[in-house]
């Protein structure tokens, strides 16, 4: 499997984001530079008339009850689920007759099971999505005619669909066998992996729009920073050598910058995190949202992992012309609004970037739809304790 280690250029409202594999990226400047070609056309779209969508109403211990329960779930990187959810109830997708319908959503809040802590508990999770599969399959008779081609779930855990938070165990537990056929719209990005299925709709973790704007800087603040990252470097309880957590990069940084003066590398979260991201040139985040429309390849820097050592010599080298060419592209319009869940929504935002992608994948192959009696997912598939009654 070839690794990268991303290198991306940084913004203000892209700031705070945490992936398991951390990345490095550049901050913003005060010009904005057209993203020419496709992308910036796509970003721009209007997918109101181009799909509609069908939100199956399923009671509501798997959404609404769930939330009232604990509503720190409103807040955690993991709500795009909840606002995707109440976003598309007055969408002018929507669509209350599902024979019209091009995609069909369920709307289950398989992260908002929180411990004492606040951090999702993922072992409920593919029994709940199992119960919901079962649930609409016999409620309804648009699951059973794609097995699930034609629908799309939000699943924003940390590795998606596989369920569970630890990447060794996510892996081995792969992908909920029920969703192989289905769209998959989550948070979890990274290539050749067995969590992030092909089709899959990659967006940004969810940020309060308000906390966002709280930590606002004047434009033309210097930028006294030159690398910049906040997180864990080790998980020192499921990984205490370093060599499987973030694929060993995280350890890599630490280990050959955590005394080099241009490196502000720590574990701690200070109260300043979001304006120190926005003082930083080069800063942390390997989120890569709706891939299919953002050229990532003009704004990013993409370093092998196994370059890591000499991550200084390669970011000191970039002329500045080109790193301000990066920044200008990152700070278009079109981009910022593509990164955020603003409420109300807003054109361009991140919830018309999802139905954008939807719309992308229309019309449905024919060999979608099964054969009368045509099955093809195993319904008892996949680890002992998923099978268990939700």
């Amino acid at each position: 499997m070839e690794i990268w280690k991303w290198v991306f250029v940084g913004v203000l409202w892209y700031a705070g984001y945490v992936s398991s594999t951390g990345a490095v990226e550049l901050g913003r400047s005060q010009n904005t530079e057209r993203i020419s070609g496709s992308a910036g056309d796509v970003l721009e779209d209007d997918p109101v008339g181009r799909l509609k969508v069908f939100v199956y109403e399923l009671p509501s211990k798997y959404n609404k009850k769930i939330l009232k329960k604990d509503p720190r779930c409103l807040n955690h990187m993991f709500a795009a689920e909840i606002f995707m959810h109440r976003f598309l109830l007055s969408s002018p997708v929507r669509t209350l007759n599902p024979d019209e319908a091009d995609w069909f959503y369920t709307p289950v809040y398989t992260t908002c099971d929180l411990t004492t802590n606040g951090l999702p508990l993922p072992f409920k999770s593919p029994r709940m999505m199992r119960s919901a599969i079962q649930l609409i399959s016999s409620n309804w008779p648009y699951w059973n005619k794609t097995e699930g081609a034609d629908h799309f779930f939000v699943v924003p855990h940390d590795f998606g669909a596989c369920f569970h938070y630890q990447e060794e165990k996510a892996i081995e537990r792969g992908i909920l066998p029920l969703l192989q056929r289905a769209t998959l719209v989550q948070t979890f990005g990274q290539r050749n992996h067995v969590c992030l299925k092909d089709g899959s709709i990659t967006i940004p973790p969810y940020a309060p729009p308000q906390k966002m704007q709280t930590h606002l800087i004047p434009e033309k603040t210097p930028r006294s920073i030159f690398v910049y990252f906040r997180g864990l470097f080790y998980d020192v309880g499921n990984d205490p050598e370093g060599g499987y957590y973030a694929r060993g990069a995280r350890a890599a940084v630490w280990e050959n910058f955590k005394d080099n003066p241009l490196f502000d590398i720590s574990t701690e979260h200070p109260a300043t995190y979001y304006e120190d991201m926005q003082r930083a040139v080069f800063s942390d985040d390997i989120v890569l949202p709706f891939a299919d429309a953002i050229p990532w390849e003009d704004i990013g820097v993409y370093v092998d992992e196994e370059d890591v050592p000499n991550l200084d010599t390669i970011l000191t080298s970039i002329p500045p012309e080109v790193i301000l060419r990066k920044q200008r592209l990152l700070a278009n319009p079109s981009m910022k609004q593509a990164m955020l869940f603003p409420q109300p929504a807003q054109p361009g935002d991140a919830f018309h970037q999802v139905l954008n992608g939807l719309a992308r994948k229309l019309p449905h192959d024919r060999s979608v739809y099964l054969k009368p009696g045509e099955k093809i997912l195993n319904w008892t598939a996949g680890p002992v304790g998923d099978l268990k009654p939700w």
